[in-house]
């Protein structure tokens, strides 16, 4: 579902990703760690095709970046710390105006199947404005389930929520996860990470430094793990 092969990208004189290798595969939900400044925003924007890489092949649902983005738009959902929503829409009238945009055939039933999956449904005729940071981005999870893509890209989808939106937020990509699709998904939450992924990779420096299932975890767990990885590289 996703391949990346000696990926690069620079800034002017800066590398943000060097000679980058990753591949998921369908069903997979991988989390992506690693400190701030390592790269993860940077490797997620180029495999929603929103950023060119300076050089390496990426091929995301089947599509070849960047050659072919306009086609990978059907088949790819992307969601991260800012909703994306219209908050002087209701959250229908969201859906609707998304679904119009991305051409999604039988938009009515695909809109009503998105407010059940975020449990927005007693919610659909109030301004998303006067939603809950928590609501708003359970239906940007909707949002970008719509067109039902095949691949899921998340960056820092957590920020700015409090627990119990957390909790729910967690339900919801749970249950996007076990519908077969790939999930790619940028944290710093290792214990959200542990709990919801079903693979780990740690990006440091721009390279994937590590990898590795959840299930395989040492028993002192990821936080270990992850602490034990960056003490390595130095």
């Amino acid at each position: 579902m996703i391949e990346a092969r000696q990926l690069v990208r620079r800034f002017g004189y800066r590398t943000v990703l060097r000679s980058l290798d990753f591949s998921a595969l369908p069903g997979e939900f991988i989390v992506l760690l690693g400190p701030n400044g390592a790269g993860k925003t940077t490797l997620l924007r180029i495999f929603a095709a929103l950023l060119r890489p300076t050089s390496g092949g990426v091929t995301v649902a089947g599509c070849e970046l960047p050659r072919q983005a306009a086609q990978l738009r059907a088949r790819l959902g992307v969601v991260s710390h800012q909703p994306l929503l219209y908050g002087d829409l209701t959250a229908v009238e969201n859906l609707h105006f998304y679904g119009q945009l991305y051409g999604v055939p039988r938009r009515s039933n695909r809109i009503e199947a998105m407010l059940a999956l975020a449990g927005l449904e007693a919610v659909r005729n109030d301004l998303v404005r006067t939603f809950s940071r928590g609501m708003q981005q359970r239906l940007s999870i909707g949002r970008a389930m719509l067109s039902d893509p095949q691949v899921l890209l998340l960056d820092e989808p957590h920020t700015g929520l409090d627990q119990d939106a957390c909790l729910m937020l967690d339900r919801t990509l749970a249950q996007v996860a076990g519908e077969g699709r790939t999930l790619l998904m940028a944290s710093h939450d290792l214990a959200r990470a542990a709990a919801l992924a079903s693979r780990v990779d740690i990006l440091v420096r721009g390279r994937i430094v590590a990898s590795t299932p959840t299930a395989a975890l040492p028993p002192d767990g990821l936080l270990a793990f992850y602490r034990q990885t960056l003490e390595d590289i130095r």
